[in-house]
């Protein structure tokens, strides 16, 4: 005579329909302590580590909010490291309304983001307000205005390609839009 096997679902069939097995699903929670959400966010403890550390969403953007990707390596190295990775990465610029809040929260690219520097503007400017820091700030720097000034003209060239660049990025957003 053959033994049945014992139920792993502790004698609650409703928990038989959940993932499809009897077994209790593994959960990991958040290495934050004191947290007992989930864990769904993995993040390396140390650079160039295999071992992550898995938080929940709000102790995902703690722990990032501190980190310094960049850290050891001096400007031209970090920016060898940049353009290999963003060649390689560029797929996730797809995912940019998944990131979180700040200026960096994905809306717009570093590249606009400088920009919009040049223009002395803040993240969240309307491409009205760059155009009428555009305008402002070219008619100071033009050199039909300022005839022989190397300096201006410069200034007026970085004006010009920042406008550009914005332009383009809302050309872009239009378009899917």
């Amino acid at each position: 005579m053959t033994r049945a096997r014992r139920s792993m679902d502790w004698g609650f069939p409703r928990w038989r329909g959940y993932e499809g097995a009897r077994e209790a699903a593994q959960v990991r929670l958040c290495d934050k302590v004191g947290c007992e959400e989930p864990g769904t966010c993995p993040a390396p403890k140390s650079p160039n580590s295999r071992e992550r550390w898995h938080f929940c969403e709000k102790h995902a953007a703690e722990y990032n909010a501190g980190w310094n990707y960049f850290e050891g390596l001096n400007k031209e190295e970090a920016e060898a490291r940049e353009n290999r990775e963003r060649a390689d990465a560029g797929g996730y610029s797809q995912a940019a309304y998944h990131s979180w809040a700040g200026p960096g929260d994905g809306t717009r690219s570093r590249d606009e983001m400088r920009a919009l520097d040049v223009l002395g503007l803040d993240a969240d400017a309307s491409f009205d307000d760059v155009r009428r820091a555009w305008r402002n700030r070219a008619k100071e720097v033009h050199p039909d205005v300022r005839p022989g000034d190397a300096e201006a003209a410069e200034a007026f060239q970085k004006l010009q390609l920042a406008y550009e660049v914005l332009r383009a990025a809302e050309e872009r957003r239009e378009w899917k839009g």
